[in-house]
């Protein structure tokens, strides 16, 4: 199954909040020069999560290893992002994108993530490996506003559509930019396409 379909499927089944689980309004941060590392299979399942990535989202290692990496997503997040970021990695592709995750107690914390294939050979994709650092504040805000409206449009137009309705929003907001990535006036990873569109 490729990549993107599979994440498509864990997405349908995970997209209510994680039984035990409330969101809440507490924010944690990470520091200006904490990484948080993580490397999954092809199939999403994480393999290794560094010292901080443990920390931060509240699990032990063990909870961690083996798991899906939605195990952090937080409902906030619009589908469309998941499906941008499983396409373009699943095509050997680098994503760089602001995600919004939710820690075991329900507090949540943004990062700037960056998503690249592991090749087991020449060519083959033999997994991925996300590092993920202290976003800035108006990237968040950007991305935060974006994708509310991205939610909600995947929320009027129901599960089968949902996807689409957010990837319609986000190429609206791109208003006819062309998907190349290309630095922005604050000197921060731009997407569109293979990365998250910079909006500020």
């Amino acid at each position: 199954m490729a990549a993107s379909a599979l994440a498509v499927r864990l997405d349908a089944r995970e997209r209510h909040v994680k039984p035990g689980i409330t969101p809440t309004s507490v924010e944690r941060t990470l520091d200006d020069h904490d990484f948080i590392v993580s490397k999954t299979d092809t199939k999403g399942r994480i393999v290794y999560a560094n010292r901080i990535f443990i920390e931060l989202s509240g699990y032990r290692e063990d909870d961690l290893i083996g798991k899906h990496h939605n195990i952090i997503r937080h409902p906030d997040m619009p589908r469309s992002v998941f499906k941008l970021l499983w396409d373009q990695i699943a095509a050997g592709n680098e994503f760089l994108g602001y995600v919004k995750n939710m820690a075991r107690d329900g507090s949540f914390y943004w990062v700037m993530a960056t998503v690249t294939p592991d090749r087991s050979g020449r060519s083959e994709i033999g997994g991925f490996t996300s590092v993920r650092r202290k976003p800035r504040k108006e990237a968040v805000a950007a991305a935060a506003g974006l994708y509310r409206d991205m939610l909600a449009a995947e929320t009027t137009a129901g599960v089968r559509d949902a996807i689409a309705a957010g990837t319609a929003v986000l190429e609206n907001a791109l208003n006819g930019r062309s998907y190349e990535v290309r630095p922005c006036a604050l000197s921060c990873p731009c997407w569109a396409g293979v990365s998250l569109l910079c909006l500020y």
